[in-house]
């Protein structure tokens, strides 16, 4: 079940986001799986802004944040909505649960009147570039001014140590 996240889930939220960057040590990008989550403060902002969902399973009444499995923050950049980040836990690929919050995004951007969902990404990381097309996104060869503030900060991270790029999906009926 999507739903939108609470203040309460940011914890769980930070671990998802660890447990989601070590694949890419597999492949050889540590710089991501080394990689800090976001501070809970700046989650929280995403959480009162509303623009912060969770993909929440059954929990059998653990702990605030025990059955949330994926959880995607967003941005408003350039006029469209932005992934600004999707993480899911690895237990849980191939559960198509990053495409339904991706959906939830898109659903929440034709209710505002946004054109486009934007992102940007690794290219040719398998569950990257490659999963985002299928997904309907297509290489932006002239991104925005926001997006290309985005790229340069991912840069100055250290992310481009393989090649990223920016992506946006139109979203029909906006």
């Amino acid at each position: 079940m999507i739903r939108p996240a609470r203040v309460a889930d940011v914890p769980a939220l930070r671990e998802i986001e660890r447990a989601a960057g070590e694949p890419f040590r597999e492949i050889g990008l540590d710089v991501v799986a080394d990689e800090e989550p976001p501070p809970a403060a700046v989650l929280a902002a995403y959480v009162v802004a509303g623009r912060a969902w969770v993909d929440e399973r059954s929990a059998g009444g653990r702990s605030a944040g025990a059955g949330l499995v994926g959880y995607l923050i967003a941005d408003l950049v350039d006029g469209c909505a932005h992934v600004e980040q999707v993480s899911v836990l690895p237990s849980q690929r191939g559960r198509r649960i990053g495409e339904g919050l991706v959906e939830h995004l898109a659903r929440w951007a034709r209710d505002r009147g946004l054109p486009a969902l934007t992102l940007t990404t690794y290219r040719d990381v398998p569950w990257n570039g490659p999963h985002w097309v299928r997904l309907g996104f297509r290489e932006l060869i002239a991104p925005g001014p926001g997006l290309r503030a985005i790229r340069e900060h991912e840069a100055a991270r250290g992310l481009d140590v393989w090649p990223r790029l920016a992506m946006r999906r139109e979203l029909a009926g906006s």
